[in-house]
Order: structure tokens, then C-alpha cells, then sequence
């Protein structure tokens, strides 16, 4: 687990990391770029967009069959190529970024969606 961990800030500095969903460790840059799941046996790393992600060097071994999700399982005693797992990493940020026009969240205008709510509850009270 500490592996993973080191992997996704030395693929991507600014990646936000946050614990979710009863514990969940989450890692996110413009939206969420994968969760792990520590199990006895193995760390499972699940990419939130994975298929959406190129795998050219086939890191992916888990959840291949699915719509969105693809997984990384790492069990005890394997040899992690550190490389191609940042290289996925970093293959979903910009997946996320395209997602997003390209703009970070931090760029966006804060006010817009309590301005939106503002004018939604002015609009009922008409």
C-alpha cells in the first residue's frame, strides 16, 4: 500500500489524496483517478475510468469486462513495473482533465454554482 501511495504523488505532485467511503483510500486530480482496496491477499487499484485509459504495457489484470472500471491487483511479493503503474497514472489525470476542458476545478469561477442556487430559489419564490 505504501508503494501505491508513493506511486501516485511521484506520477502526479498535485494529486489530492483523501480517504472516502468508509476508509477508502482515493486519489483524485480533476475528478477521481483510482481507489485502493487493501486485502489480505493483495492491494487492489482501481482506476475510476480505466477503460478509457491506453495500457499499452498491460498493467491492467482485473476488471477488464466491465464498462468503466479496470484494476491493477497486487499481491504480496510481486514486482510492481513502477514505471508503466505511473504511466497509467498519469494517462488518467489527462483523462480527467480532457473531462473537463482542460481547465482545473481550482480556475472555475467558486461563486457559479451558489449563484445558480441563489437564482433557482429567488425563481420559487416568484
Amino acid at each position: 500500500m505504501a508503494q501505491v501511495r508513493r506511486l501516485m504523488h511521484e506520477a502526479d505532485p498535485e494529486m489530492k489524496e483523501e480517504w472516502k467511503w468508509m476508509g477508502t483510500p482515493t486519489w483524485s486530480h480533476d475528478g477521481v483517478v483510482a481507489i485502493a482496496s487493501p486485502l489480505k491477499e493483495k492491494v487492489k487499484v482501481t482506476f475510476a475510468r480505466g477503460s478509457h485509459i491506453p495500457d499499452p504495457q498491460k498493467v491492467f489484470n482485473n476488471g477488464l469486462g466491465g464498462k468503466e472500471w479496470r484494476a491493477v491487483d497486487i499481491f504480496e511479493g510481486d514486482t510492481v513495473d513502477e514505471e508503466a503503474l505511473k504511466d497509467l497514472i498519469r494517462a488518467a489525470v489527462l483523462f480527467n482533465r480532457s473531462q473537463v476542458g482542460g481547465t482545473a476545478p481550482s480556475k472555475r469561477r467558486p461563486d457559479a454554482r451558489r449563484r445558480s442556487t441563489h437564482t433557482r430559489a429567488r425563481r420559487r419564490s416568484s
